[in-house]
């Protein structure tokens, strides 16, 4: 617990505009200060409710943030509330900004760091009957040998670099790599898959849901995303599902599946966006069992293995000297990690790579992979898909 609250306290000192809100005892999450999200057509309405506290209004693409005046400290989850309408039934679309939080790393759960790993063999691209592009919200992406004379990462490497120590303090940010991590698990089951890489939180494992929105937002009109990856996600402050995102999701269209781990708070709260209908929510396997920092409920839909996955990673030296024979923080393009993070891009992959496969549309390679009547279930974490 101390530990956890250390690590809360870093996050807060970091992110300055980053607050605590516990409106039901137990239940917290972080939020942006004074900001609101509203979906594009409730903007109007929405700002015209909240003039008397208006600082100013960013018309975004898929949100407006209304910026709040600090001085008013006008409590911005029993605003979204109201606004909402304040019933079950909402009437505008409103949302403080939740920070979410890539998953190995939540500071109100477990926390796990990469560690070395040797070389992995590259997976070996077999014939494909289409192409198909999964996109990746994640920090980012580092060059690497299995992916880098690609044409697909040249034409987005300088967007998407990984950012590896934003706070110089010699060593490699909590979550760096976890982008590229992720990108490995996806080729390792469908090696033919082009990767659309989308910075949305940094080298900390932390960003905001008007992050994910812009992304989402990006990914609707580009429109070649078969598949999308979010490894990352947050508790709401009502255990109920962002309209704001909700809506950037459903923008997509019926032809893009999405796939996002169900966190590492080892519970059965709501972790979002995994928990809302139209996305498939992945839980974390040890073995056979659930990993015991996988959250689960009626809300997961797959399970995949999430405890010391090998895949790609960057290239850092850390400050540590080596013992006993090994440099527990030299990493040299290779790691293993455990977390949701990383059972979801499995599930991901594999639904990618049956598409390529078979020359299917992604929705219908995911009603295979995840059909209950062909695959094992376990109750509260969904299809057992094995590695």
């Amino acid at each position: 617990m101390l530990d956890q609250e250390a690590r809360l306290e870093r996050l807060l000192v970091r992110h300055r505009d980053a607050m605590v809100v516990e409106p039901v005892p137990g239940r917290r999450t972080l939020v942006r200060r004074d900001q609101v999200l509203v979906s594009g057509r409730d903007a109007g309405a929405a700002q015209s409710l909240v003039r008397r506290w208006c600082d100013g209004r960013e018309d975004e693409p898929g949100a407006t943030r209304l910026r709040l005046r600090p001085s008013a400290k006008v409590d911005v989850c029993e605003l979204a509330a109201q606004l909402s309408g304040g019933g079950r039934h909402r009437t505008l679309s409103v949302s403080p900004n939740h920070l979410v939080h890539g998953q190995p790393m939540w500071w109100s759960g477990p926390a796990d760091r990469p560690r070395p790993a040797p070389p992995l063999p590259a997976p070996v691209a077999a014939g494909a009957r289409r192409d198909v592009t999964v996109a990746i919200l994640d920090t980012g992406l580092s060059p690497h040998p299995w992916y880098e004379d690609t044409a697909w990462f040249r034409e987005q490497r300088d967007e998407v670099a990984e950012v590896l120590d934003a706070d110089l303090d010699l060593e490699l940010d909590a979550q760096a790599g976890h982008g590229t991590f992720i990108a490995g698990v996806i080729l390792r089951h469908a090696p033919t898959a082009e990767l659309r890489a989308l910075r949305v939180i940094g080298g900390d494992g932390v960003g905001d849901e008007l992050e994910v929105i812009r992304a989402l937002t990006r990914l609707a009109s580009w429109g070649r995303a078969d598949v999308v990856n979010i490894s990352l996600g947050c508790h709401t402050f009502d255990d109920r599902p962002s309209p704001v995102l909700a809506r950037a999701i459903a923008a997509l269209g019926r032809r893009t599946v999405v796939v996002a781990c169900a966190g590492n708070t080892a519970s059965e709260r709501p972790f979002w966006p995994a928990a809302m209908k139209p996305v498939i929510g992945v839980a974390a396997l040890d073995g056979d069992d659930r990993a015991w920092f996988s959250n689960y409920g009626w809300w997961v839909d797959a399970c995949a293995p999430g405890v010391d996955v090998a895949s790609t990673h960057v290239w850092f030296d850390g400050p540590r000297a080596p013992s006993g024979g090994t440099d527990a923080d030299r990493f040299e393009g290779y790691a293993t990690w455990s977390g949701t993070s990383f059972a979801a891009p499995a599930v991901a992959g594999r639904i990618a790579g049956l598409a390529a496969a078979e020359g299917l549309d992604a929705p219908s390679a995911a009603d295979r992979v995840l059909d209950p009547a062909r695959c094992h279930t376990l109750p509260d974490l969904g299809v057992l898909i094995s590695s």
